[in-house]
Protein backbone atom coordinates (compact mmCIF):
# COMPACT_ATOMS: atom_id res chain seq x y z
CA UNK A 1 0.00 0.00 0.00
CA UNK A 2 1.41 3.35 -1.05
CA UNK A 3 1.67 5.93 1.76
CA UNK A 4 1.04 9.51 0.73
CA UNK A 5 1.74 12.66 2.51
CA UNK A 6 -2.20 13.40 2.23
CA UNK A 7 -3.37 10.29 4.26
CA UNK A 8 -0.45 10.64 6.22
CA UNK A 9 1.21 13.89 6.97
CA UNK A 10 3.26 12.58 10.15
CA UNK A 11 5.13 10.06 7.75
CA UNK A 12 5.39 12.13 4.91
CA UNK A 13 7.64 14.72 7.30
CA UNK A 14 9.27 12.31 8.69
CA UNK A 15 10.21 11.28 5.26
CA UNK A 16 10.71 14.82 3.82
CA UNK A 17 13.06 15.59 7.02
CA UNK A 18 15.32 12.41 6.80
CA UNK A 19 15.91 12.76 2.66
CA UNK A 20 16.81 16.29 3.01
CA UNK A 21 19.51 15.17 5.44
CA UNK A 22 20.57 12.79 2.80
CA UNK A 23 20.75 15.51 0.28
CA UNK A 24 17.94 14.24 -1.89
CA UNK A 25 15.18 16.55 -3.53
CA UNK A 26 11.62 15.51 -3.03
CA UNK A 27 8.93 16.36 -5.79
CA UNK A 28 5.88 18.02 -4.16
CA UNK A 29 3.52 16.24 -6.54
CA UNK A 30 3.10 12.35 -5.55
CA UNK A 31 4.67 10.28 -8.78
CA UNK A 32 2.32 7.57 -10.25
CA UNK A 33 4.90 5.56 -11.63
CA UNK A 34 4.52 1.75 -9.94
CA UNK A 35 7.77 1.47 -9.56
CA UNK A 36 8.62 4.48 -7.10
CA UNK A 37 8.98 3.65 -3.45
CA UNK A 38 6.98 6.14 -1.07
CA UNK A 39 6.85 8.41 -3.71
CA UNK A 40 11.17 8.66 -4.70
CA UNK A 41 11.92 7.73 -8.28
CA UNK A 42 14.41 5.69 -9.01
CA UNK A 43 16.82 8.65 -9.95
CA UNK A 44 16.19 9.88 -6.22
CA UNK A 45 17.07 6.56 -5.29
CA UNK A 46 20.28 7.03 -4.43
CA UNK A 47 22.31 5.21 -1.42
CA UNK A 48 22.44 7.51 0.93
CA UNK A 49 18.24 7.84 0.31
CA UNK A 50 18.48 4.05 1.07
CA UNK A 51 19.82 4.26 3.75
CA UNK A 52 18.21 7.64 5.47
CA UNK A 53 14.99 5.49 4.22
CA UNK A 54 16.35 1.80 6.06
CA UNK A 55 17.01 4.18 9.20
CA UNK A 56 13.76 6.02 9.05
CA UNK A 57 11.86 2.20 8.78
CA UNK A 58 13.99 1.13 11.76
CA UNK A 59 12.93 3.97 14.28
CA UNK A 60 8.93 3.71 12.79
CA UNK A 61 9.64 -0.27 13.77
CA UNK A 62 11.09 0.60 17.56
CA UNK A 63 8.44 3.29 17.82
CA UNK A 64 6.03 0.49 17.45
CA UNK A 65 7.41 -2.13 19.84
CA UNK A 66 7.22 0.31 22.36
CA UNK A 67 3.75 1.10 21.68
CA UNK A 68 3.27 -2.21 21.79
CA UNK A 69 5.21 -2.64 25.32
CA UNK A 70 3.65 0.73 26.08
CA UNK A 71 -0.07 -1.02 25.61
CA UNK A 72 0.93 -4.41 27.67
CA UNK A 73 1.75 -2.61 30.58
CA UNK A 74 -1.19 -0.25 30.59
CA UNK A 75 -3.19 -3.67 30.04
CA UNK A 76 -0.82 -5.06 33.32
CA UNK A 77 -1.66 -1.70 35.50
CA UNK A 78 -5.31 -1.35 34.65
CA UNK A 79 -5.48 -5.40 35.82
CA UNK A 80 -3.58 -4.30 39.25
CA UNK A 81 -5.77 -1.33 39.88
CA UNK A 82 -9.10 -3.93 39.37
CA UNK A 83 -7.20 -6.13 42.24
CA UNK A 84 -7.39 -6.13 45.75
CA UNK A 85 -3.65 -5.47 47.44
CA UNK A 86 -4.09 -8.52 49.85
CA UNK A 87 -6.06 -11.23 48.59
CA UNK A 88 -6.59 -12.75 44.40
CA UNK A 89 -10.04 -11.01 44.36
CA UNK A 90 -11.23 -8.04 43.19
CA UNK A 91 -11.58 -4.73 45.03
CA UNK A 92 -14.45 -3.01 45.65
CA UNK A 93 -14.35 -0.53 42.71
CA UNK A 94 -14.12 -3.81 39.97
CA UNK A 95 -17.01 -5.48 41.78
CA UNK A 96 -19.40 -3.20 41.84
CA UNK A 97 -18.57 -2.11 38.45
CA UNK A 98 -19.09 -5.83 37.32
CA UNK A 99 -22.32 -5.47 39.49
CA UNK A 100 -23.44 -2.89 36.98
CA UNK A 101 -22.42 -5.45 34.81
CA UNK A 102 -24.58 -8.10 35.73
CA UNK A 103 -27.35 -6.14 36.63
CA UNK A 104 -27.65 -4.65 32.94
CA UNK A 105 -27.68 -8.14 31.56
CA UNK A 106 -30.39 -9.42 34.10
CA UNK A 107 -32.37 -6.66 32.91
CA UNK A 108 -31.66 -7.19 29.35
CA UNK A 109 -32.19 -10.90 29.22
CA UNK A 110 -34.19 -11.79 31.76
CA UNK A 111 -31.55 -13.88 33.42
CA UNK A 112 -31.66 -14.25 37.47
CA UNK A 113 -28.36 -13.45 39.36
CA UNK A 114 -28.50 -12.65 43.44
CA UNK A 115 -25.43 -10.59 45.33
CA UNK A 116 -24.04 -12.71 48.83
CA UNK A 117 -22.66 -10.18 51.38
CA UNK A 118 -20.17 -12.06 53.73
CA UNK A 119 -18.39 -10.91 56.64
CA UNK A 120 -15.49 -12.69 58.80
CA UNK A 121 -16.68 -13.07 62.11
CA UNK A 122 -14.50 -11.89 65.34
CA UNK A 123 -11.38 -10.74 62.82
CA UNK A 124 -10.58 -8.30 65.70
CA UNK A 125 -10.21 -10.78 68.00
CA UNK A 126 -7.89 -13.19 65.31
CA UNK A 127 -5.92 -9.61 65.69
CA UNK A 128 -5.34 -9.75 69.06
CA UNK A 129 -5.32 -13.02 69.90
CA UNK A 130 -1.92 -13.66 67.38
CA UNK A 131 -1.03 -10.72 65.20
CA UNK A 132 -1.92 -8.84 62.35
CA UNK A 133 -0.12 -11.46 60.25
CA UNK A 134 -2.47 -13.94 61.49
CA UNK A 135 -5.72 -11.66 60.56
CA UNK A 136 -4.20 -11.17 57.00
CA UNK A 137 -3.96 -15.40 56.81
CA UNK A 138 -7.44 -15.27 57.53
CA UNK A 139 -8.69 -13.16 54.93
CA UNK A 140 -6.63 -15.06 52.46
CA UNK A 141 -7.90 -18.16 53.26
CA UNK A 142 -11.65 -16.72 53.54
CA UNK A 143 -10.69 -15.79 49.68
CA UNK A 144 -9.11 -19.27 48.78
CA UNK A 145 -11.95 -20.92 50.17
CA UNK A 146 -14.50 -19.25 48.41
CA UNK A 147 -13.16 -19.16 44.85
CA UNK A 148 -12.57 -23.27 45.36
CA UNK A 149 -16.84 -23.16 45.76
CA UNK A 150 -17.10 -20.38 43.06
CA UNK A 151 -18.05 -21.25 39.39
CA UNK A 152 -16.02 -19.15 36.69
CA UNK A 153 -19.27 -17.33 35.85
CA UNK A 154 -19.56 -15.86 39.66
CA UNK A 155 -17.89 -13.19 40.53
CA UNK A 156 -16.05 -12.64 44.35
CA UNK A 157 -14.58 -9.80 45.77
CA UNK A 158 -13.52 -8.42 48.64
CA UNK A 159 -15.39 -5.03 49.84
CA UNK A 160 -12.55 -3.73 52.40
CA UNK A 161 -12.08 -4.75 56.05
CA UNK A 162 -13.58 -8.02 56.89
CA UNK A 163 -16.09 -7.62 54.36
CA UNK A 164 -16.53 -9.79 51.14
CA UNK A 165 -19.23 -10.10 48.30
CA UNK A 166 -20.06 -12.55 45.64
CA UNK A 167 -22.19 -12.34 42.93
CA UNK A 168 -23.66 -15.55 41.94
CA UNK A 169 -25.15 -15.90 37.78
CA UNK A 170 -28.12 -18.22 37.04
CA UNK A 171 -29.05 -17.63 41.26
CA UNK A 172 -32.45 -16.78 42.09
CA UNK A 173 -33.33 -15.40 45.85
CA UNK A 174 -33.50 -18.99 46.80
CA UNK A 175 -30.73 -20.63 44.51
CA UNK A 176 -28.63 -18.29 46.49
CA UNK A 177 -29.60 -18.86 49.99
CA UNK A 178 -28.68 -22.20 49.74
CA UNK A 179 -25.42 -21.31 48.13
CA UNK A 180 -24.55 -18.95 50.73
CA UNK A 181 -24.86 -21.07 53.47
CA UNK A 182 -22.37 -23.93 51.18
CA UNK A 183 -19.87 -21.11 50.80
CA UNK A 184 -20.36 -20.91 54.81
CA UNK A 185 -19.98 -24.39 55.53
CA UNK A 186 -17.21 -24.80 52.94
CA UNK A 187 -15.58 -21.62 55.20
CA UNK A 188 -16.13 -22.90 58.02
CA UNK A 189 -15.07 -26.29 57.75
CA UNK A 190 -11.63 -26.32 58.63
CA UNK A 191 -9.45 -23.92 61.04
CA UNK A 192 -7.02 -21.28 60.22
CA UNK A 193 -3.78 -22.44 60.65
CA UNK A 194 -1.08 -20.38 61.56
CA UNK A 195 2.41 -21.36 62.70
CA UNK A 196 1.88 -23.24 66.46
CA UNK A 197 -1.65 -21.58 66.69
CA UNK A 198 -5.22 -22.02 65.07
CA UNK A 199 -8.70 -20.33 64.88
CA UNK A 200 -12.04 -21.61 63.49
CA UNK A 201 -13.77 -19.54 60.94
CA UNK A 202 -16.98 -18.21 61.14
CA UNK A 203 -18.79 -15.73 58.46
CA UNK A 204 -21.98 -14.32 58.44
CA UNK A 205 -23.95 -13.62 55.39
CA UNK A 206 -27.09 -12.09 53.51
CA UNK A 207 -28.47 -12.62 50.10
CA UNK A 208 -29.96 -10.34 47.49
CA UNK A 209 -31.14 -10.90 44.16
CA UNK A 210 -30.13 -8.91 41.77
CA UNK A 211 -33.57 -6.27 40.15
CA UNK A 212 -33.49 -3.01 38.43
CA UNK A 213 -35.18 -1.25 41.27
CA UNK A 214 -31.77 -0.44 42.99
CA UNK A 215 -28.45 0.93 41.65
CA UNK A 216 -25.32 -1.25 42.66
CA UNK A 217 -24.92 0.41 45.30
CA UNK A 218 -28.41 0.17 46.49
CA UNK A 219 -28.14 -3.38 46.19
CA UNK A 220 -24.52 -3.67 48.12
CA UNK A 221 -26.64 -1.78 51.03
CA UNK A 222 -29.59 -4.10 51.17
CA UNK A 223 -27.40 -7.50 50.87
CA UNK A 224 -24.96 -5.93 53.71
CA UNK A 225 -28.17 -4.90 55.84
CA UNK A 226 -29.29 -8.86 55.18
CA UNK A 227 -26.13 -9.87 56.39
CA UNK A 228 -26.47 -7.71 59.70
CA UNK A 229 -29.78 -9.27 60.40
CA UNK A 230 -28.44 -12.24 60.27
CA UNK A 231 -25.52 -11.81 62.12
CA UNK A 232 -27.79 -10.14 65.06
CA UNK A 233 -30.41 -13.38 65.15
CA UNK A 234 -27.04 -15.47 65.28
CA UNK A 235 -25.89 -13.54 68.47
CA UNK A 236 -29.33 -13.59 70.04
CA UNK A 237 -30.07 -17.21 69.67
Amino acid sequence: MKITGARNEPFSAMRRRALAQAGAQVRPSIPVDSAEFLGISEVEMTPAVKAAIQALMSEIDDLRGEVGRLKGRLAETEELADRDALTPLLNRRAFVRELGRIRTFAQRYGSPASLVYIDLDDLKGVNDRLGHAAGDAALKAVADRLLSQLRESDIVGRMGGDEFAVILAQADQATAEAKAAALARAVEAEPLQFGEWSAPLHISWGVREITQDLEPEGLVADADAAMFARKRERKSA
